[in-house]
């Protein structure tokens, strides 16, 4: 029964509740439309109050030109003041100043533009009247570049001055913001914004620091040769100065958001990339266009400049692009290689025309600490390869290996035409010898240069060439080294043939009556021979060894080619023995003189000398039946000797009839030869002269 009650009492409450919200819901909906009613009514009314709208909106103008007032009347007043802060550097309250100015000229032309916006006269007014605030935000702006261009500088000397030319940028980047907010809400925006001094000074950054890589350049090719070396090496010092700077200085007064360094960096960089293609493409000598390459390829990225270790990890040398590009360096690197070649072909000409001028002097060439002569040309020449193989190695290995292939391939040629040279010198004196005065000193001096050139070809590929580049280069090597044999043989020749046109009247003397009466022809042949190599003494291994083996073969060919001239005929076994004791005697003498020639260097000098003793002992022979035993043997130790020698050694015996000279000579046809392997024929070089061995039997 309770609960019975307790849910009706609650049914009860409800439904007087519903009733009371029913009766509001009347009430409310009655005032609704008396309200209707009423709006309809004053709609006429509200027309009527335009006029008063009007008036609010004046009186909304009117009280900010009494705001204003104060600053309005004292614009003329503030403007010299503000002139006198900024000529006076104080610039964070000139600007302050002039902010207010510019607030108080704003505010009267936003009021007057939402008056009437096409009311042009009224606003030129303002505008006119607030005329000279503009030349002074110009001036402002003038005073803060001025800053700006020496931030490097100011940031040492005074960095609150550069701290407070940021802090104004800052400021009107505010406002140029907030204006830019009305305009989109407005429409209206005052004159002379947004002024965007952050995208000006910037600006300005850039130009300063490409004024500033184009004026490092204090010299002109024609002042001074190495003006490009100079000019880089200040590029070098003033970009890195200038970024330690920046980094440590001048990132602390600029905003993070500004992020300072890093744009100063790619400032530097775009900078520098211009300057190194306006470099390379001026009309750049060979050595300036390494000195360009070696500083854009390596010193720009090296630790001496952006790879400095206090500039990282901020510069990452490996993401910084190349300041010019690879078809630029291509044409470069072409174009230097050209350069380069007629350079190397220019200073060889040069060289060699230089050294020629020495080969006629009337002093004795120069001698190296081993007494050796020589000239300069190998020294000049290789000296001149070297430096170009340095600057080459500054840029890359590629570079190094063409530079040193046409080193190598100029050499070649080059050789060909000393060769020439040597050629023409040696003509040229047989035409006079008495001129040039030191023609024996400087044909040393160029066998000597020979080998001093093989050295240093050697030398020079081993220092600059890799393993496995030399197979490609021997070919041209081989070349080299044959010419220069050549050179050295033909120049060894032409001083033997010196020697032996000296010794040309003493040779005519052998062999002849006045020979077998006591001349001393080889006497004197051996003194000429070792006076002429007291001076070839100067010569160097092995050209020295192969000239003294080649002066004591042509001394016993020019000996054994006395005998076959058949100037003598011995009358009897007397003068046959005398004759050949003095050959045994003179053999001895030709022994003992290239024995004491060769000291040292190894040479067998007993052979050549035997020959003559042979010959001797077939003149010497008392008993004509044994002849043939003697020739036999003869032959068979010299198998290269032909009949018209025998029958020319059998005419100077003086004893055989013809009719032994032709038995001999057939039974020697018929026999078997066996030469010695060892044996260097030295007969085929001696002709008889043109009275055949048919004529002498008949």
């Amino acid at each position: 029964k309770a609960a019975i009650q307790s849910q009706l009492d609650g049914v009860r409450t409800g439904l007087s509740q519903l009733h009371n919200a029913l009766n509001d819901v009347k009430d409310i909906q009655q005032s609704l439309i008396d309200v209707n009613k009423d709006w309809r009514q004053s709609i006429n009314t509200i027309e009527n109050l335009k006029d008063v709208k009007d008036a609010v909106v004046q009186h909304s103008q009117l009280a900010a030109a009494v705001e204003n007032l104060k600053n309005i009347f004292s614009v003329p007043e503030i403007v010299r003041e503000t002139q006198d802060l900024i000529e006076r550097g104080e610039l964070l309250q000139a600007h302050r100043k002039l902010m207010d100015l510019e607030c108080s000229r704003d505010n009267l032309m936003y009021e007057q533009y939402r008056m009437d916006s096409k009311n042009t006269h009224d606003m030129n007014l303002i505008h006119t009247y607030f005329g000279d605030m503009q030349k002074l935000s110009e001036e402002l702006a003038k005073q803060l570049w001025m800053v700006v261009q020496r931030s490097l500088v100011t940031v040492r000397r005074d960095p609150t001055l550069l701290v407070s030319v940021v802090r104004i940028i800052e400021r009107e980047e505010k406002i140029d913001r907030r204006m830019l907010d009305r305009k989109k809400q407005t429409g209206f925006i005052p004159p002379g914004r947004p002024k965007k001094w952050k995208e000006k000074m910037f600006n300005i950054l850039e130009r300063t620091v490409s004024t500033r890589i184009e004026g490092t350049q204090a010299d002109t090719r024609e002042s001074d040769k190495m003006w490009l070396v100079r000019h880089l090496e200040i590029i070098r010092k003033y970009v890195l100065d200038d970024l330690l700077v920046a980094k440590t200085l001048l990132d602390q007064c600029f905003p993070p958001h500004y992020d300072i360094f890093n744009k100063l960096l790619n400032m530097y960089h775009q900078a520098l990339s211009t300057r190194m293609q306006e470099l390379a493409a001026e009309d750049l000598e060979a050595n300036e266009i390494v000195s360009l390459l070696s500083w854009v390829l390596n010193t720009y990225k090296s630790t001496e400049m952006m790879g400095y270790s206090e500039l990282s990890p901020e510069v990452d040398v490996n993401s910084l692009n190349p300041l010019i590009s690879q078809s630029v360096v291509d044409q470069l690197l072409s174009k230097y290689m050209s350069t380069l070649t007629s350079n190397i072909i220019g200073w060889l000409r040069k060289a060699l025309e230089t050294d020629k001028k020495d080969w006629i002097k009337e002093t004795e060439p120069e001698a190296d600490q081993d007494g050796y002569y020589q000239t300069t040309l190998p020294a000049i020449v290789f000296q001149m390869f070297e430096q170009n193989l340095q600057v080459a190695a500054q840029i890359n290995e590629d570079l190094k290996t063409k530079v040193l292939l046409l080193c190598l391939q100029q050499m070649n040629s080059f050789l060909t035409r000393y060769k020439d040279e040597a050629q023409v010198y040696k003509e040229e004196h047989l035409k006079n010898r008495q001129y040039p005065q030191c023609y024996v000193q400087y044909m040393i001096a160029v066998i000597n240069n020979c080998q001093t050139f093989k050295e240093s070809i050697i030398s020079l590929k081993r220092k600059y060439l890799k393993t496995e580049m030399e197979d490609s280069l021997s070919s041209s090597h081989t070349s080299m080294d044959a010419t220069l044999d050549i050179i050295a043989k033909e120049g060894c020749s032409s001083l033997l043939d010196e020697v032996f046109m000296d010794l040309e009247p003493h040779l005519n003397e052998l062999m002849t009556k006045k020979w077998l009466m006591g001349s001393n022809a080889v006497g004197t042949i051996c003194v000429t021979v070792e006076d002429y190599f007291n001076d070839f003494a100067k010569i160097k291994k092995p050209y020295k060894k192969t000239m003294t083996i080649e002066a004591h073969r042509r001394v016993v060919v020019e000996y054994i080619r006395a005998i076959m001239l058949k100037r003598i005929s011995f009358k009897n076994a007397e003068e046959r023995k005398e004759g050949a004791e003095r050959m045994i005697k003179e053999a001895e003498q030709f022994r003992f003189l290239f024995k004491k020639l060769a000291a040292g260097s190894g040479e067998d000098t007993e052979g050549l000398c035997d020959i003559i003793e042979a010959i001797a002992e077939v003149i010497k022979l008392t008993d004509p039946s044994l002849l043939y035993l003697e020739v036999s043997t003869l032959v068979s130790k010299y198998p290269d000797i032909r009949d018209d020698h025998i029958a020319a050694l059998l005419t100077v015996r003086g004893d055989a009839s013809r009719d032994m000279k032709q038995t001999i000579i057939e039974t020697l046809d018929q026999g078997p030869s066996q030469p010695n392997p060892n044996y260097v024929p030295i007969f085929k070089e001696i002709t008889v002269p043109t009275l055949t061995v048919p004529k002498l039997l008949k």
